[in-house]
């Protein structure tokens, strides 16, 4: 069994920073591919950065050059650094495993968490 468990979410005023953490747990051989996804009330999920295991990333134009996306392989672990919040950002962020290699030599095509809330308000 695999899970992802997001943390590091809060209240920040705009202009603020905040540090996201996603640790996946189980019997994990693999990962391929990391991102950050993010539901704004009355929304549609939306992609907000990728990494794969190569240490490519992808950013959503909104988030550019404000967010930084990270990954520690041996931990399992990935990162989304925050700075320079708006108020848009707030949303519930979600942590999303893809292409896990378990084991058991089985792959998971995606493991999602529970969600963290960022709130970006004065």
């Amino acid at each position: 069994q695999v899970q992802v468990v997001e943390s590091g979410g809060g209240l920040v005023q705009p202009g603020g920073s905040l540090r996201l953490s996603c640790a996946a747990s189980g019997s994990i051989l693999r990962i391929n591919d990391m991102g950050w996804y993010r539901q704004a009330p009355g929304k549609q999920r939306e992609l907000v950065a990728l990494i794969i295991s190569g240490g490519i990333t992808n950013y959503a134009d909104a988030v550019k050059g404000r967010f930084t996306i990270s990954r520690e392989n041996a931990k399992n672990t990935m990162y989304l650094q925050m700075t320079n919040l708006k108020p848009d950002d707030t949303a519930v962020y979600y942590c999303n495993a893809a292409g896990v290699l378990t084991l058991r030599m089985t792959t998971l095509p995606e493991v999602w968490g529970q969600g963290t809330q960022v709130t970006v308000s004065s």
